[in-house]
């Protein structure tokens, strides 16, 4: 099956994925019900995951089903398996809503998915570190939940432990790299971004997925897996680099948030490009308008990208990166069903959210 008609199965699949949900709060708040001392604690949860967990693409999640359906014989694809195949998938996204309720509160980012941010709703405000710690927990408990008695369940719990500990890494590099308050653009290279881009997003947005839907289906050996992440890393970069574009030149109301990557500091695939370009004047103009919260300023700096055509390096960039792509994916794919990288980069390529 080639990537086009993969990408069709992702829409497919989305009504199967979407449906589960009430499954997994189901799950997740009904646990307790034995403790009704903890009443007020199960409606508060089913509150955050109702308002974090939903409304984003579910790429992450459906691709760990995707990748199940293409990686395990039809015959083995019975209602049990499949069932844990949306849980694992839902696992994903719930790590990504903890992640994007800590990463708001730490970016003082306004809205996420079209909607006001978590920690801004009234009320809510540095709860939404407790809520996010929940978020997380929840994934454990739901792998626990559906498999326990599964050969991959060790698997599954290092993988995800791992990968959180890898994107913590990356968060901290961000942090680091960009506090906020002081801008040192001496350290806004292209091996610090590669870096950052690496840990941050690529090993949860698309390595896990996938690694995911192969230990489910008894894929375990480092060779197929060192072959994957190959691919899936590279493809993360990809991704990370359109995100940073569309931080600023996307559309908020296709996007569903308002970028801050220039107030916020943001060691940014355009920050990057921008020092890579500019002259000394323009390096000067960057220095004094970047990390700022005066709208004024941030408007200079997005001049100084447009001046320095930053616009169509991205549109380069993106055509040389998905070359680069299926050329990797053509090498590096085997043993595994290249439509599993071809669906993926095709849901990425062009893409305007």
């Amino acid at each position: 099956m080639n990537g086009e008609q993969k990408s069709d199965v992702y829409a497919q699949e989305m009504q199967n994925f979407i449906q589960h949900f009430s499954q997994i709060v189901r799950v997740l708040t009904e646990d307790d019900t034995g403790h009704p001392e903890i009443g007020d604690v199960i409606a508060r949860l089913k509150e955050v995951l109702e308002y974090n967990a939903i409304g984003g693409k579910y790429n992450r999640g459906l691709t760990v089903l995707v990748a199940f359906r293409e990686l395990v014989e039809p015959r083995k694809q019975d209602a049990d398996s499949l069932q844990r195949a949306l849980t694992v998938g839902w696992c994903v996204e719930l790590l990504q809503a903890f992640f994007l309720v800590t990463d708001d509160i730490m970016d003082s980012s306004l809205t996420r998915r079209g909607q006001v941010c978590w920690y801004r709703k009234p009320g809510i405000g540095l709860d939404a570190v407790n809520d996010a710690l929940l978020l997380e927990a929840c994934i454990y408990r739901l792998l626990k939940f559906h498999c326990r008695e599964q050969p991959y369940y060790l698997n599954l719990l290092e993988l995800f432990l791992q990968t959180s500990y890898q994107t913590e890494v990356g968060q901290t590099l961000d942090v680091i790299t960009a506090p906020q308050g002081h801008v040192d653009l001496s350290k806004y290279t292209e091996k610090r971004y590669k870096s950052i881009v690496k840990y941050k997003t690529a090993f949860y947005s698309f390595y896990l997925p996938v690694a995911a839907a192969m230990y489910m289906a008894g894929i375990d050996g480092e060779k197929e897996h060192s072959n994957a992440r190959r691919i899936l890393m590279e493809m993360g970069e990809f991704f990370q680099i359109q995100d940073d574009f569309l931080d600023l030149f996307g559309d908020p109301s296709v996007t569903g948030k308002i970028g801050t990557d220039i107030q916020d500091n943001k060691c940014s695939w355009l920050v990057v490009q921008c020092l890579q370009r500019a002259t000394p004047e323009q390096r000067q103009i960057l220095q004094e308008n970047y990390g700022q919260k005066d709208a004024e300023k941030v408007a200079r700096v997005k001049a100084l990208y447009e001046e320095l055509d930053l616009p169509s390096v991205f549109l380069r960039y993106e055509e040389d990166s998905y070359n680069c792509l299926m050329s990797l994916i053509q090498q590096h794919a085997a043993p595994l069903p290249p439509g599993i990288f071809l669906a993926l980069a095709n849901k990425l390529y062009k893409r305007k959210k």
